[in-house]
């Protein structure tokens, strides 16, 4: 379990990592990329295909966590922050999530 707990933080260590990159590597900014990429159909795709994450990722962490306040917390930020947020919920209530399974 400890294993995959690093593995999942280290992921989402990684997604910073290359999200910092990627700022300091295109002198174009966020916005102009954003607009080329919504030329591009399969760009189009593929947001839609990660939103779609976030939006699942959210209720897993809404019907997983007990506390409403606690779960619009992790789950709201996803929309913004991306898979590094989902990866630093998924890293710190694996071994309740495990233990749920389990049941």
């Amino acid at each position: 379990m400890t294993i995959i707990r690093i593995l999942v933080a280290a992921g989402g260590a990684a997604l910073i990592a290359a999200i910092i990159w990627a700022m300091g590597a295109d002198d174009r900014g966020l916005g102009p990329v954003l607009a080329e990429m919504l030329g591009e159909p399969w760009s189009v795709v593929t947001l839609i295909d990660l939103y779609l994450g976030f939006l699942i990722a959210a209720i897993v962490i809404f019907l997983f966590e007990r506390n409403l306040l606690l779960a619009l917390v992790w789950a709201l930020p996803t929309f913004a922050l991306g898979n590094f947020w989902v990866a630093a919920w998924l890293a710190w209530r694996l071994p309740e999530i495990a233990r749920r399974l389990r049941a």
